[in-house]
């Protein structure tokens, strides 16, 4: 992609941010499953702290990542993308999606700049449209990696179908294509405010959280068919010893389906032994400790449908 081309588009004229005060505040990340906010915030923090698939509606955390610079923090919020909810998993995820759009100093809304405007688009644009007063909108089209300047350009001009957006700009979180200028984009709108976190805080996800997500993620990127959508994961305990530079980890992976366990587990365990071994690189990275790791499978029937066990697995807002 010419992506020369873009850097003349993207930015609405903003006061730059006055270098002696310092400023803060929220942002949130919305957009519809799959327009690649997860990505780029793993990105943007230069670690993983959020799980990826291409699976929709792989995020069902709402988690926050932390952008520091010397004058300035940026709490990124990362909720599920939004998408008409069809069980009473989908509800609870996209209430913790509108929830954030209403919770925040600026709206970044991520469109994948690989696909056409569509109707998803136009349907989360409506919802944006609806928050509060004063709240800035920035239009972030992701995957330019994968488009020329001719495919931007018409992306370009059905904007105005989307709404009224205080700036617009275009990245490749695979690239690292103008991540600073999506910063500056979002720093120009923060007010003069505190440090809402430690400079040496990335997330404000907790490690059993994390856990559970990675190995769900494992989940999706090795199974296929009603696999993914159906799992859920549960920490049943962690034992860590420093002096061994060991943690034990002890996890349930919750399917709705006994043929479902049959495809977790795989011919003769060599699934969930995949899995496994996929899941414990990225938790020796996250807790900087060998791992062991014990995954089991139970069946849950139907949990997706029930609003106690979606509560259980911390999904949604979560408990």
């Amino acid at each position: 992609m010419d992506h020369s081309r873009i850097n003349k588009l993207e930015v609405a004229d903003k006061p730059a941010l006055d270098s002696a005060s310092f400023h803060s505040g929220f942002a949130a990340l919305v957009g519809r499953p799959n327009a690649g906010k997860s990505t780029l915030l793993n990105a943007l923090l230069g670690e993983k702290i959020a799980i990826t698939s291409n699976t929709p509606q792989t995020t069902r955390h709402r988690l926050s990542g932390i952008v520091n610079r010397d004058d300035l923090q940026i709490v990124l919020v990362d909720p599920p993308g939004l998408h008409k909810p069809h069980d009473a998993l989908g509800e609870e995820v996209n209430r913790s999606a509108l929830q954030a759009i209403g919770d925040v100093d600026v709206i970044a809304f991520l469109i994948d700049g690989s696909k056409p405007i569509g109707r998803g688009d136009k349907w989360v644009a409506d919802l944006i449209a609806r928050a509060p007063e004063g709240t800035k909108k920035v239009l972030v089209f992701t995957k330019t990696d994968l488009i020329d300047g001719p495919t931007y350009a018409a992306q370009l001009e059905r904007v105005d179908e989307l709404g009224q957006f205080d700036s617009i700009v275009a990245v490749s979180a695979v690239q690292n294509h103008n991540l600073d200028e999506f910063i500056a984009t979002i720093a120009q709108y923060l007010p003069e405010g505190p440090q809402w976190f430690p400079t040496d805080m990335s997330t404000d996800q907790s490690f059993e959280v994390m856990i559970a997500e990675f190995i769900r993620e494992k989940v999706l990127l090795n199974t296929r068919d009603e696999v993914p959508h159906a799992t859920g994961v549960v920490i049943d305990d962690i034992d860590q010893n420093l002096d061994d530079n060991m943690t034990k980890i002890y996890a349930t992976i919750f399917i709705e389906r006994e043929s479902q366990k049959g495809i977790i587990i795989g011919k003769k365990g060599s699934m969930i032994k995949q899995i496994g071994t996929s899941a414990r690189g990225d938790l020796e990275t996250l807790l900087g400790t060998r791992v062991y790791l014990d995954l089991r499978v139970k069946v849950k029937k139907d949990w997706r449908r029930d609003a106690a066990q979606i509560k259980r697995f911390g999904y949604g807002e979560g408990l």
